[in-house]
């Protein structure tokens, strides 16, 4: 493997990319949240929700801070380190990327401030809907940044005119093939990982005896969230295989390990997929499992990597673990929710530790499946930027290993610093604890 300007690129924007993408994972998953809290506040009248709408506002506002600073790098990065896929591309993501700015980003902001700074100081209808515009916006950014990456995975509409993709379809390049399932699964991850983030710092309340009423409620809901998201995303996740199995077979079969066309593919449990002798080592499989699950049939025939030459095959090693990272992780997540379920109806959710345990030590397990399944995209997709039509190789600016090198380095030290001053400010948050609406605001009424 050879650290030239190209590599050193690709981990540049594999790590800026990751690093930022675990805060509007954050964000948009609670701002969804602070509406619902929000809703039941004004119908309810119990302050309660006032408490937990403050409370996690604060955190919302922290995360959405850093997502939008580590997202404006990428765009930098995309000309200075991509500039030949900008040029060849830009007619078609260029137009998709600025949408994303004139309608969500642009909501955000107009309405960010109100809902920050607006509580008690405008009416609550006017306060309730400059949350569900923020709320709203997080959705659309959602909706156009999957458009673009997923038009680079499954392009249509386009023609390639004098280098460059011209567009034929605008109906078609925001509608590719692989969007709706790629927007339904990235949406319902998102909304798993803030559940799981919400019940890890409720269970941590409950499990230190603190601000019981207040931790119990929040930890309600995000179970709620969870029992309905997490089996859900079982059946989105199968037709989204479906879709890549159609679209990007190679994909699928570096994910399975699967290096030979066959029928009754059994399902790998575990292996050590070796790229260069195109085998396994050390496999353990479920005979025929494989082709039920990909094909619905235990004969069904799957495509295998020998299919391409090796040139053409993504790196498998990388793709088959972080695939069964994301599985084991969604197993956990479904089992948490059924578990969740149970002791509602048993009345055990507020005293049951061992569950209480599990939601702490889970906090994280959302996001962590985020990462691994975008590592299975995005490396899944490779020798390819725009999928079968331009190679990443093709794609890079000229220049030099050093500048590249010297960039990656400022970029590790900077987001690293963030990262503590986030994690400072936020366990500092959790430490501290909601604050007494009655107490903070004694002259104000019910609102």
């Amino acid at each position: 493997m050879e650290f030239d300007a190209l590599f050193l690129s690709r981990i540049q924007f594999a790590f800026t990319v990751s690093f930022h993408i675990l805060f509007p994972s954050l964000t948009i998953g609670l701002a969804s949240f602070l509406l619902v809290l929000e809703v039941r506040w004004i119908t309810t009248g119990n302050r309660i929700y006032e408490q937990l709408y403050r409370y996690w506002l604060k955190l919302f506002g922290l995360a959405f801070g850093l997502g939008v600073v580590t997202g404006l790098v990428l765009s930098y990065e995309i000309g200075t380190n991509w500039g030949r896929f900008s040029a060849m591309t830009g007619n078609v993501i260029g137009p998709l990327m600025g949408y994303e700015v004139l309608s969500a980003f642009f909501l955000e902001a107009g309405f960010l401030g109100v809902m920050v700074f607006g509580l008690h100081r405008v009416g609550k209808y006017l306060h309730l809907f400059a949350t569900a515009m923020v709320a709203l916006g997080t959705l659309v950014s959602m909706f156009w940044i999957l458009s673009a990456n997923s038009w680079m995975h499954t392009p249509a509409g386009h023609a390639f005119v004098d280098g460059k993709f011209v567009v034929e379809d605008w109906w078609k390049v925001i509608f590719n093939p692989s969007f709706p399932y790629r927007l339904a699964h990235m949406a319902t991850a998102i909304f798993i990982s803030s559940a799981m983030f919400v019940s890890g710092v409720s269970a941590w309340y409950l499990l230190k005896n603190r601000h019981v009423d207040f931790a119990y409620r929040g930890l309600s809901l995000a179970m709620w969230m969870l029992f309905v998201t997490a089996p859900a995303q079982i059946f989105i996740g199968d037709m989204h295989g479906l879709n890549t199995l159609e679209h990007q077979p190679m994909k699928v079969a570096a994910m399975e390990g699967n290096w030979e066309t066959m029928r009754g593919m059994p399902l790998m449990l575990f292996a050590i997929p070796d790229q260069e002798k195109a085998t396994n080592h050390f496999e353990i499989g479920i005979p025929k499992m494989g082709s039920m699950i990909l094909k619905h049939h235990f004969d069904g025939e799957v495509p295998g990597l020998d299919q391409v030459p090796p040139a053409d095959r993504p790196p498998v090693l990388p793709i088959f673990f972080s695939f069964r990272i994301m599985i084991g992780l969604g197993v956990f997540m479904v089992l948490l929710a059924f578990a969740g379920f149970y002791l509602r109806i048993r009345g055990k959710l507020k005293t049951t530790r061992l569950f209480h345990w599990a939601c702490l030590l889970g906090t994280p397990a959302g996001f962590m499946a985020i990462l691994a399944g975008w590592m299975v995209t995005e490396i899944g997709r490779q020798p390819w930027t725009v999928y079968g039509l331009l190679r990443t190789k093709d794609s890079s600016s000229i220049i030099a290993r050093e500048a590249v090198a010297t960039t990656l380095t400022l970029f590790v030290v900077v987001y690293g610093i963030l990262l503590v001053a986030f994690l400072i400010y936020l366990f500092k948050v959790i430490a501290h604890g909601p604050a007494d609406v009655e107490q903070q605001y004694p002259q104000i009424a019910t609102h």
